[in-house]
């Protein structure tokens, strides 16, 4: 929440004021929300982790508790504000779950909102601190592993058994002279730090007890640093929501989901069961937009013993396989590294797991090349951000027909992705979206001089296609792999158990 500040003129000077030059040796200490951020109100990220964690109806609930909050916070104490905030969101919640959205999914939204002026500063002293009354269980791994913290100091939440009670612990919220307090305790050594950066009247204690005091002015119009030049660029990150959770998107959010849900049924079911034929038109009739640019190649005539077109295609969700067939307006059979069985039941097209056996894939993807065409997606992992992973080489030397297709797609409102959660809902999640885009753009078939065929290497034809599909999507070329998105997302290499197998007959899915 945040609390206009009554103060004029400010006690001290703007941070424009500050000098950046020859910090290096120096400590800062910043308040975040209105400070760090542009933003001054903590509401959204409480509402990610409440929606993230508790699902809908935690969001709800913290909806519903959130006029009580502002009234306690404008009108009677800003403790008691925050703290109706914090219990609505985490009372309950396991404590490593809130560790993992805090981890995966608010990175993205806080460096969205990074103030170029708070950041200029910050990050050119030595030693960075942070002092903020959001909940450190929250804040603390972006402030560390993006803007290089070095402290963290923030309410500290209640747990018992490994479950958050929904109280505050230690010297309760970190507002006012309690802010204070706790710089003193950290820096009883050093103290007192050179830096104090803050926004509003209760951050004025502790600024004073810095050598140089400045104040971030409120300027909604200050844009936020740019993407190209965050700290750390944001490669990976989880979570359903697209746009930040304000209390207005977040109530537009709760109401929309029962229709999107339906909607996004009826979706899956003019894919599922129309020919393949009918489904590009059907999509339009139902509010996804599909837009194919370039020239895809005609089908494999088996008569003339014509082997398939291998498709090469860059990996933003599950349906990319699906959108390719209804494009071309037949199915195009994938292969996949994991798949839920809702999205083995509910798929138009026929696709094969892949063992990560390399002899064992490379047969398989040789016979059904055999039969016709074929989709991969040699990223092996879906990314959101415009960056495209590692491409595996394996397709390279199976065949030298190989068409790379560029994929994209637009979401309003839900990621139809995810590492965390359960991905049988990411298909709908995708659906749930007013009007979802895909974007299926065919490159030129690969010449026959830059194939394996032609004494090029696995490799170099894998690295090729990846830079020619990002050249046309304008993103940037990475080396990233699954096992790196999920132990950063999820905490683990992105491996998948092996289950029973289907009916050969059955192998479904994209």
């Amino acid at each position: 929440m945040s609390k206009p500040n009554l103060h004029s003129p400010p006690a001290f000077p703007v941070v424009d004021q500050c000098t950046s030059i020859g910090r290096e040796k120096e400590t800062v200490v910043a308040d975040m929300d209105g400070t760090l951020l542009r933003g001054r109100s903590s509401f959204p990220y409480f509402a990610l982790i409440a929606f993230e964690v508790g699902g809908i109806f935690r969001l709800l609930l913290l909806l519903l508790c959130s006029p009580l909050a502002g009234v306690l916070y404008y009108c009677i104490s800003e403790p008691a504000g925050i703290q109706v905030l914090i219990f609505a969101t985490f009372v309950g919640m396991k404590v490593s779950d809130i560790e993992s959205v805090a981890r995966a999914v608010l990175p993205k939204f806080y460096a969205c909102d990074l103030h170029p002026e708070a950041w200029r500063v910050f990050s050119s002293c030595g030693k960075r601190c942070v002092l903020t009354a959001n909940p450190r269980i929250m804040v603390e791994a972006f402030l560390k592993d993006f803007l290089g913290a070095d402290l963290v100091l923030g309410t500290e939440v209640h747990t018992y058994k490994g479950r958050a009670t929904g109280l505050v612990s230690g010297g309760g919220v970190l507002v006012g002279e309690s802010k204070a307090e706790a710089l003193r305790k950290a820096f009883d050594e050093t103290y007192p730090p050179e830096i104090g950066i803050g926004d509003r009247v209760t951050d004025y204690p502790f600024m004073s007890l810095c050598k140089e005091s400045y104040i971030v002015p409120a300027k909604p119009e200050v844009e936020a640093v740019s993407h190209d030049k965050l700290p750390k660029p944001i490669v990976f990150h989880d979570g359903r929501l697209v746009q930040k959770p304000t209390p207005f998107m977040a109530l537009l959010t709760i109401l929309w989901i029962p229709v999107g849900f339906l909607l996004a049924c009826l979706r899956v079911a003019a894919g599922a069961l129309l020919p393949m034929p009918l489904v590009y038109y059907a999509f339009w009739a139902l509010g996804v937009r599909v837009y194919i640019k370039g020239n895809p190649p005609p089908p494999a005539k088996k008569s003339t013993g014509q082997s398939g077109v291998l498709f090469i295609c860059s990996h933003r969700t599950l349906l990319d396989p699906i959108f390719l067939s209804a494009s071309l307006g037949r199915p195009i059979p994938a292969v996949t590294y994991s798949l839920s069985r809702l999205s083995e039941f509910i798929s138009p097209i026929k696709t094969v797991r892949l063992s990560r056996d390399r002899a064992t894939d490379a047969a398989m993807i040789k016979k059904l090349l055999e039969s016709g065409d074929l989709a991969i997606c040699p990223e092996g992992t879906t990314c959101r951000e415009p960056f495209l992973l590692r491409f595996s080489a394996l397709f390279a030397e199976l065949t030298d027909e190989l068409v790379p297709v560029a994929m994209a797609n637009r979401m309003s409102m839900f990621h139809g992705t995810t590492a965390r959660g359960w991905k049988g809902m990411d298909p709908f999640y995708f659906f749930m979206n007013p009007s979802p885009a895909y974007e299926v753009n065919f490159l030129n078939k690969l010449p026959n001089k830059l194939t394996c065929g032609a004494g090029k290497s696995s490799h170099d034809v894998a690295n090729y296609i990846q830079r020619i599909i990002a050249a046309s999507l304008s993103y940037e070329c990475t080396s990233f792999t699954r096992k790196d998105k999920y132990r950063a997302l999820a905490g683990n290499d992105g491996t998948v158990v092996e289950k029973p197998k289907l009916d050969a007959n059955k192998v479904m899915g994209c």
